[in-house]
C-alpha cells in the first residue's frame, strides 16, 4: 500500500517512514467512517495512551532520579492528559489528514480537542507496531519537546491549588460560573468566571468548559497571591 502525498508530507513531520503504512492509515481513521473492512482507530488509541505513558514516566524518572511519587505524578498528568496531546497533535497539522466521515467534518472535527488527542495517541501506537519501542520513544521526546523540560510549571493544577488556598483560609470551596457561551455549536467559546467567598473573582475564555474554569483559577490565583 502506497500512502498519498499528503501522507507523505505527515510522516515527514512526526520523523518516522513506515514500512507497514496501513498502521498509519488505521492510526488516522476515526469512527464516523469506518468499516467492517476499514477499521477505525479505537484500538490503536489504547495502545498508544499506555506506549506515551510507559515513555514519560521513563523520562521523568531519568531527569529527576531523587523526585518521590507525589512529585512525579502531576507532571506524568500534565504531559500524557488528552489537552497536551491534542496540542502535539495541532503542532503537527495532524487534524489536516484525519479520515472523517460527513457529519464530523461538517461539525468541524479536524479542530476538536479529543478527536486530535485519540489520533495523536494512535499515531503513537501505529509508530510503535511498525517500529518498536525505540521509534516511538524518539519521536515522543522530540515532538513533546520543551513541554517535558517546562513540565514542572505546566503540571499545577490551579482548580485545585485554588481550592487548597480557600481551604486553608478557612473558606468554602469557590464557586465556578458560565458567564457566556459564544461561537458555533462545533467551535464554541466558553467564558467562566470563578468567585472566592470574598467577593474576589476572575474571568477567562476557552475552547472548553474546563480550560475555561483552569484559566480562570490561575488568573484569581495570581491575584490572591501576588
Amino acid at each position: 500500500m502506497k500512502l498519498s502525498a499528503d501522507l507523505i508530507a505527515f510522516t515527514a513531520r512526526i520523523g518516522y517512514e513506515f514500512s507497514q503504512p496501513d498502521l498509519l492509515i488505521r492510526a488516522l481513521t476515526h469512527g464516523s467512517i469506518s468499516s467492517a473492512t476499514r477499521p477505525d482507530n479505537q484500538r490503536l488509541e489504547f495502545l498508544g495512551d499506555r506506549v506515551l505513558g510507559l515513555v514519560m514516566s521513563e523520562k521523568l524518572l531519568a531527569d529527576d532520579p531523587n523526585a518521590p511519587e507525589g512529585t512525579l505524578a502531576p507532571r506524568y498528568n500534565a504531559l500524557v492528559r488528552k489537552e497536551t496531546c491534542a496540542d502535539v497533535a495541532t503542532q503537527i497539522d495532524l487534524g489536516a489528514v484525519l479520515k472523517l466521515g460527513r457529519s464530523e467534518m461538517k461539525t468541524g472535527g479536524r479542530r476538536k480537542l479529543a478527536l486530535l488527542g485519540d489520533a495523536m495517541e494512535a499515531v503513537i501506537a501505529a509508530v510503535y507496531l511498525d517500529g518498536g519501542l525505540d521509534p516511538a520513544r524518539d519521536m515522543i521526546l522530540r515532538l513533546w519537546g520543551d513541554r517535558i523540560h517546562k513540565v514542572e510549571a505546566d503540571a499545577r493544577d490551579a482548580k485545585t491549588a485554588l481550592q487548597e488556598w480557600a481551604q486553608a483560609r478557612k473558606m468554602a470551596v469557590p464557586k465556578y460560573i458560565e458567564t457566556s457561551r459564544e461561537g458555533p455549536d462545533h467551535a464554541p467559546v466558553f467564558t467562566i468566571e470563578v468567585q472566592l467567598p470574598d467577593g474576589r473573582a476572575a474571568q477567562a475564555k476557552a475552547n472548553s468548559k474546563r480550560a475555561a474554569e483552569q484559566a480562570a483559577a490561575k488568573a484569581l490565583l495570581a491575584q490572591v497571591e501576588g
